[in-house]
């Protein structure tokens, strides 16, 4: 939030549901804000293409990618990944990071969350930027949570990246800052 607070004229890029409250806050700031919202689409079966000879349905990365995070030349600031990544189906976890790192300035931050555990409380969220430290959370929908990342397995998500710090949220969250 600080880095927000004390930049000018950032683009940012927010991977999750979209939050009327998250708009108006950054643009309120004078920033920038593009929003792809990819935990509902990858939900969807029209991404599943028929397996060959048996094998199950493949997801379509290529034409995922293509229709929901082609930015058109953009690069960004920051981007806020949320929770995302435990809640795409694994083909896509790679390449989604991938096109992120793509389109991420050098030297730009990304804000990520991971669950630590699953239970009946966890639920996917849209998350709310205020004023203060405080991430307001809200049910989004009933989508599953399908990968909970140890450290290690964090380390390898963002290891094209300079430089990543965690720290440990509310609610059984690892928040972590990672570097371009």
């Amino acid at each position: 939030m600080k880095h927000l607070q004390s930049q000018e004229s950032l683009r940012i890029l927010d991977i999750g549901p979209t939050s009327s409250t998250n708009i108006n806050y950054i643009t309120s700031l004078g920033h920038s804000i593009y929003m792809a919202s990819v935990v509902d689409e990858a939900s969807k079966p029209e991404w599943l293409t028929p397996g060959e000879d048996g094998q199950e349905p493949r997801f379509d990365v290529d034409r995922f990618l293509e229709s929901n995070l082609n930015f058109s030349g953009r690069v960004f600031d920051v981007v806020i990944f949320w929770d995302t990544a435990d809640y795409l189906p694994e083909p896509l976890i790679a390449p989604v990071l991938a096109r992120i790192h793509k389109v991420l300035q050098p030297g730009g931050l990304m804000l990520a969350f991971f669950h630590q555990t699953s239970s009946p409380e966890t639920f996917f969220c849209r998350y709310h930027l205020t004023d203060t430290d405080v991430v307001e959370m809200q049910r989004a929908g009933n989508y599953p949570l399908l990968n909970i990342f140890n450290n290690r397995k964090i380390e390898n998500l963002f290891s094209e990246f300079s430089n990543f710090r965690f720290f440990l949220a509310k609610d059984s969250l690892r928040e972590v800052i990672i570097t371009r």
